[in-house]
């Protein structure tokens, strides 16, 4: 009965959000259904007894409690501001993140205090100009708000709830920016992005471009500095996904690792991957994205270790189930946490279940578990992209199963090199040389794959109720039994 409870629990609050994303709900509507469902789940506790009663009671109740959740974070842009979009404004704030390098500009977000009203803004400032985390600054400029846009693959992207999500309401561009005092940050946030800086220093001293800037995003997830032609090569082969904070490039290294200490204890295997995870979020800085792929990383690692995937299950749930509880936004408008959660469960559940396809790849170093994996991870992905994207690749499994399995110990090299080069400049260079042949051939293969015609095709308008349906097919065959029993059991 706890498990029953616990997942209708769990699917009842994500329901409850997901509907209020699209769809609002009143308050008092709200509220009034809370004290109605509590008052039917200590009915059917008390009185009647029933489970099926108590199940649907439940349900209803996290329902509404998912919705009032969304409410509560719902919060409307301030008056004070709002009177002022379109204007020229001049206001005091703070950089509360790490500066975001692009390849023409660089991103600032700014916290905006002006009495008892908060906000934030993002900026547009030149690369010119040097600002670190935590500075306070005077700015000039237009305010104004953002707007959604249509994609080189014509897909509308929904810029202003994209920003909203992390409680962005405003934008300026290239204002007039003056730098009052620095160090004004978080102490423990400030170190960790003063030590990811001189990291990538250190590995753009040792490894020439266009290869370091592939290692700082395998690394760091830094793929900002990538000019268009090359992160439209990742984007064409479908492997983009190797420079971003996901929790799959993360596991395959952690697992990698954990191979590679096979021959010692257990519990070393076990440290050394929870270690490169931890030294993964650490290194990029501690962000929310970051650690959500550590999570979801940890997760995997640790189904494929005890081969229990009914454990996992629920702490992957109960994972996902906290992350939209502490922000409701990134279930529907956050690609990076849906493309983790996805991915993450094909490795725990559907790799398992392809790897007897792959007998022939040989098993020394994991690399059978990598080419499974990868296959796993990109047929699930892959109608979620279809649909938010709307690339499809058609080399992206030749090309993924060329290049994953020298991704770990590419990665790996990377932060050998980084480290190598706070302690001493000279084993930096050498390791930096062996990481630069590992770093060309990946750079190779992919632009080998996406110079090959019709190596993806845009499909602007792949239907959501196609996309519905794959991964209902996806869920009733992996879970189908489960369900099932489920169902069943509650019924006796």
């Amino acid at each position: 009965m706890q498990d029953r409870v616990f997942y209708t629990t769990c699917f009842g609050f994500i329901i409850g959000v997901l509907l209020r994303s699209f769809i609002f709900i009143n308050l008092y509507f709200t509220l009034l259904f809370l004290v109605i469902s509590f008052a039917f789940i200590i009915f059917f506790i008390f009185i009647s007894k029933n489970k099926w009663g108590i199940i649907v009671s439940v349900f209803i109740l996290v329902f509404f409690i998912g919705i009032f959740r969304f409410y509560m974070v719902d919060v409307s842009a301030p008056s004070v501001f709002e009177s002022h979009v379109g204007e020229k404004v001049s206001l005091s704030g703070k950089i509360i993140d790490e500066p975001n390098i692009a390849e023409n500009n660089q991103k600032l977000t700014v916290e905006i205090q002006d009495g008892k009203n908060k906000t934030e803004i993002l900026m547009s400032a030149n690369l010119s100009e040097d600002y670190k985390y935590g500075d306070n600054i005077n700015f000039e400029g237009i305010l104004k708000k953002p707007e959604n846009f249509i994609t080189d693959q014509g897909k509308e992207f929904d810029y202003i709830n994209y920003l909203r999500k992390d409680g962005i309401f405003y934008i300026i561009n290239y204002p007039k920016i003056e730098v009052i005092s620095h160090g004004n940050g978080n102490f423990i946030k400030s170190a960790l992005f003063y030590a990811k800086e001189i990291f990538l220093n250190k590995i753009n001293l040792a490894i020439r471009e266009p290869e370091s800037l592939l290692m700082s995003g395998l690394i760091l997830g830094e793929k900002s500095s990538f000019d268009e032609s090359l992160r439209q090569s990742f984007v064409d082969t479908g492997t983009i996904h190797i420079v971003a904070l996901s929790g799959y490039n993360v596991t395959i290294v952690a697992e990698w690792i954990m191979k590679f200490f096979s021959s010692f204890p257990k519990n070393i295997g076990i440290g050394a991957g929870i270690f490169a995870i931890l030294l993964f979020v650490l290194m990029t800085g501690g962000s929310s994205t970051a650690v959500r792929a550590g999570i979801m990383a940890s997760l995997a690692l640790f189904a494929r270790l005890i081969g229990r995937n009914y454990d996992v299950t629920r702490a992957l749930i109960l994972a996902g189930v906290v992350m939209v509880l502490i922000n409701p936004f990134v279930l529907v408008f956050d690609v990076s946490f849906q493309l983790s959660f996805i991915a993450t469960v094909a490795v725990i559940f559907f790799s398992p279940k392809i790897e007897k396809y792959f007998l022939w790849v040989t098993p020394r170093l994991g690399l059978r578990d990598i080419v499974s994996v990868t296959c796993a991870a990109y047929i699930f992905v892959m109608p979620f992209i279809l649909y938010k994207m709307g690339n499809l690749s058609l080399v992206a499994l030749p090309a993924n199963v060329l290049i994953l399995p020298f991704i770990p110990p590419t990665m790996i090299l990377g932060f050998l090199t980084g480290f190598a080069g706070v302690i001493w400049y000279v084993p930096a260079i050498i390791l930096g040389y062996i990481s630069y042949f590992f770093l060309h051939y990946e750079l190779a293969v992919i632009s080998f794959f996406s110079n090959i015609p019709f190596a993806a095709l845009t499909i602007p308008n792949f239907p959501f109720i196609f996309t519905l349906l794959i991964y209902l097919y996806f869920i009733y065959r992996l879970f189908g039994k489960s369900i099932k029993k489920f169902f069943s059991e509650t019924q006796e």
